[in-house]
């Protein structure tokens, strides 16, 4: 599904031969990109990964590790400019109905006492890319990828005394598995100029 606007600006969900692909957006929201200390930021108001099966677990007592991507391309994706990937472990106080995130990145960093949507912001806020080289005129494209990690892939994850950029980046490589939950979301065509001038961002 494609949404146009006349800012040039679409919200793309890109649906996997298998696995879960959720909705990101609602009528008139999707991936918000703003500019904020020269580093691309983006915020989505719909966004609620904090559900289905990964919910279930949570309420279970599990942790749920989340991987995040935003990432920018000047040719649609053919290459990627830059990007920052994040892996977060959210677990679930029964007693309180709060939740827990430690985020596992250099430097480690954890919040707790959080709502859902809490949750879910922080963990988008968290992320920002640099625009680097782009030219103020020059369109470029932004895409903001979640994956839950499914058990298996957790437990493998959980036996490496460190995950790696490269390791990270082969879990959005390849495809959903089975149940596991996958969200993506895309702006674009985008430009620093138009970035600049608005002061609060771009958003459908």
């Amino acid at each position: 599904m494609l949404r146009h606007s006349t800012r040039r600006v679409f919200v793309g969900w890109l649906l996997p031969a298998c696995g879960v692909c959720l909705s990101l957006a609602g009528d008139g929201d999707g991936l918000h990109v703003r500019l904020a200390s020269e580093r691309i930021r983006v915020a989505v108001p719909q966004l609620r990964f904090i559900a289905g099966k990964p919910l279930e677990r949570l309420r279970n007592g599990a942790p749920v590790p989340f991987a995040f991507q935003l990432a920018i391309s000047t040719d649609h994706w053919a290459s990627v400019l830059d990007r920052d990937i994040e892996r977060f472990v959210l677990s679930y106080d029964l007693w309180e109905e709060r939740f827990s995130i430690a985020k596992m990145g250099h430097p480690r960093r954890s919040v707790s006492h959080l709502t859902a949507r809490a949750a879910e912001t922080w963990c988008v806020d968290e992320l920002s890319v640099a625009p680097g080289r782009i030219a103020d005129e020059q369109s470029f494209w932004v895409r903001l990828e979640v994956r839950a990690e499914n058990p298996a892939e957790q437990a493998q994850l959980e036996r490496q005394e460190s995950v790696s950029l490269t390791r990270l980046i082969e879990i959005f490589s390849r495809r959903a598995r089975g149940e596991q939950a996958r969200w993506v979301a895309e702006a674009g065509p985008l430009r620093l100029a138009d970035l600049r001038k608005t002061g609060t961002g771009v958003r459908p």
